[in-house]
């Protein structure tokens, strides 16, 4: 233990090891935050409910970063609610009506225009739903009437569908007409302060109603959205977790069940480890992705199936014969005699003498194989086997292939999980090759 800790001590003389190790304990630490701040279940329920969950997220919408790139100041995402935002006024003006007016204020410097507005109502009546009505009022002093609504208990307005709203626009689309400056042509935004009045006339004493406006944005939240209004964040939050444990168990399980294997096989010799060695070479020749597409395809898609399988097949892999080859060397070694000679037991021989022995060496092949199996892992997801309630990176990419995002120009949507699958592959293999020349003396620079 003492030469591993010398020789983990030198990993300082490795800038890139540094900087690998740096971005590893970086990803380990967001595993953390992610499982604490967003519990499982959480996690599940976000990711696979539906537009009522991310009702004020617009779709496919950039990240917000972009428009720190960008000369165009794209539109985010502004929510008003008449619960918590805006001050009633309200006004008895007979025994059985009463009014209740506010004013939504929506400041807009952006240079393209909203794509998407909707004003969601929630009204509570007995027999006599309430009577809402809407002016939009522009920087410039111009009053816009928007239209009149009697709202069921859940309803929403939603501008773009609203035809004689276009109609008073000149024909344009709602969300470009409401913010266009008069005479542009083509239109373009107003930039300045605007108001949405709503004016409403309730007819029973318990009557009420509350309204929420959402002008969705172009760009939204620190990931994007995809096509179903789902914030990327999570499900890239919730991929690294995925695969650090998948990348990590599977190393971990493949490199030390193949080394306890090959040490065994190499003791007790004979037809053990003939069997042994028989079982590599048929393993050897079966292609792993295809057996896993398989196992998808027609029994179970679980993330943990198929790191269950992953590791199975990949015990008796070609590691296995290297470690033999290690092995054999150690076994005539005079320190194993003399074991034999105080009368240790065979298992004591493999687990204290033989295993320890070869420890340098598997610490730098455990590392390098990390990223394989966070690649393997996302390939599945890409070819639609990857598990179907867990989000992922890989399970993100799926989804941004099968809505044509390259084709649509949401390269966000592709471009966040590949990039953090590179960062991630390159980070464990700065690490393992540095540790490699480390422990390999051979591979040491003069």
């Amino acid at each position: 233990m003492n030469v591993i800790k010398r020789n983990l001590r030198e990993l300082r003389r490795y800038p890139s090891a540094v900087i690998g190790l740096i971005v590893i304990l970086f990803l380990l630490g967001m595993s953390a935050y992610t499982v604490i701040k967003i519990p499982y279940n959480e996690a599940v329920r976000l990711w696979r409910g539906g537009e009522d969950i991310w009702v004020e997220n617009p779709k496919n919408a950039w990240p917000v970063w972009y428009n720190w790139l960008s000369s165009t100041k794209l539109p985010e995402t502004l929510v008003v609610d008449s619960r918590t935002d805006v001050e009633k006024i309200i006004e008895q003006t007979s025994a059985d009506i009463r009014e209740e007016n506010f004013t939504f204020t929506i400041d807009f410097p952006y240079d393209e225009f909203p794509p998407e507005m909707i004003l969601y109502i929630n009204a509570e009546y007995e027999e006599k739903a309430p009577f809402i009505s809407m002016t939009w009022l522009t920087p410039d002093g111009r009053e816009i009437r928007v239209g009149d609504i009697t709202p069921r208990s859940s309803d929403s307005y939603r501008f773009a569908q609203d035809t004689r709203l276009q109609r008073r626009l000149g024909g344009l689309p709602a969300e470009q007409g409401l913010f266009a400056a008069p005479d542009s042509d083509p239109p373009v935004p107003l930039k300045g302060t605007y108001q949405l009045q709503i004016e409403g006339l309730v007819f029973e004493d318990n009557s009420s109603f509350e309204t929420k406006l959402v002008m969705y944005g172009d760009v939204h939240g620190l990931a994007g959205t995809d096509h179903r209004r789902r914030d990327l964040t999570v499900a890239l939050l919730w991929g690294t977790p995925i695969a650090m444990a998948f990348g990590l168990l599977a190393a971990v399980g493949t490199t030390v069940t193949t080394m306890a294997i090959a040490a065994i096989g190499v003791w007790f010799g004979g037809a053990l480890d003939s069997a042994i060695q028989r079982i590599t070479e048929v393993n050897l020749i079966l292609p792993l992705l295809p057996i896993l597409i398989m196992i998808g395809t027609f029994y179970s898609r679980s993330i943990w199936v198929m790191l269950g399988v992953v590791i199975l097949l990949s015990i008796f892999g070609a590691a296995i014969k290297n470690y033999r080859a290690i092995f054999l060397q150690v076994r005539v070694l005079p320190y194993i005699e003399a074991a034999q000679a105080y009368g240790a037991s065979n298992l004591r021989v493999v687990f204290t003498y033989l295993v320890p022995r070869v420890l340098p060496l598997i610490i730098p092949n455990l590392v390098i194989l990390v990223p394989g199996f966070v690649f393997l892992e996302a390939s599945l997801a890409v070819l639609g086997l990857g598990d179907p309630v867990l989000p992922t990176w890989g399970k993100i990419i799926q989804d941004a292939n099968s809505q044509g995002a390259l084709f649509n120009g949401y390269y966000y949507w592709i471009l966040e999980p590949s990039v953090l699958l590179m960062i991630a592959g390159l980070a464990f293999a700065m690490v393992g090759y540095a540790l490699d020349r480390i422990f390999n003396p051979r591979l040491r620079e003069l």
